[in-house]
């Protein structure tokens, strides 16, 4: 019994929400800008592994164990009384295992001493995050269509997506 409780917790725990609330997620990649623009400006690299942190968590769990979506989605939301705006879970989650790969990467250069490189990988992660934030420019996201429409990521992975630049004016179809 205690082994099904236990694997219904860890199965519950890396899983994300699908759909997901777009005014969360641009507000978490605001923090994201916040947090990096601080680690480059004031050269505080232990801002690297928290900002590191945070995508793992949300790649891995969702909002669940990252501080700054609990932050959001508890706090500011709420003060906003923004209406949600539903989008597809799965390039979200591509979206922040990027940002993983990425922070991860500035991380270990910031701990190994190469400020160069994590200054350039955390300058990519403003732009990124500056995009989702003010934008609501997703990379991630689009990456994550281009693949589905390559037929790497199977259409299956995202059926509310299959053609996922048709859910916003202006893109290309």
């Amino acid at each position: 019994m205690a082994t099904t409780n236990h694997s219904a917790r860890t199965s519950g725990l890396f899983t994300f929400p699908n759909p997901v609330n777009e005014v969360s997620a641009r507000l978490v990649a605001g923090g994201v800008l916040l947090l990096s623009l601080a680690a480059l400006v004031s050269g505080w690299r232990w801002l690297v592994v928290a900002i590191a942190y945070g995508f793992v968590a949300r790649a891995l769990t969702g909002p669940k164990l990252s501080p700054l979506t609990q932050l959001v989605n508890r706090v500011v939301i709420p003060r906003l009384r923004a209406a949600p705006r539903p989008v597809p879970g799965p390039p979200k989650r591509f979206a922040q295992a990027m940002g993983a790969t990425m922070t991860v990467a500035a991380a270990v250069l910031a701990l190994l001493g190469d400020e160069t490189e994590t200054d350039v990988l955390l300058a990519l992660v403003v732009v990124a995050a500056t995009l989702e934030s003010v934008f609501a420019i997703c990379i991630g996201c689009n990456i994550f269509a281009v693949l589905m429409r390559a037929g790497i990521i199977p259409r299956e992975v995202c059926e509310s997506c299959n053609d996922i630049w048709a859910a916003r004016p202006g893109r290309p179809s």
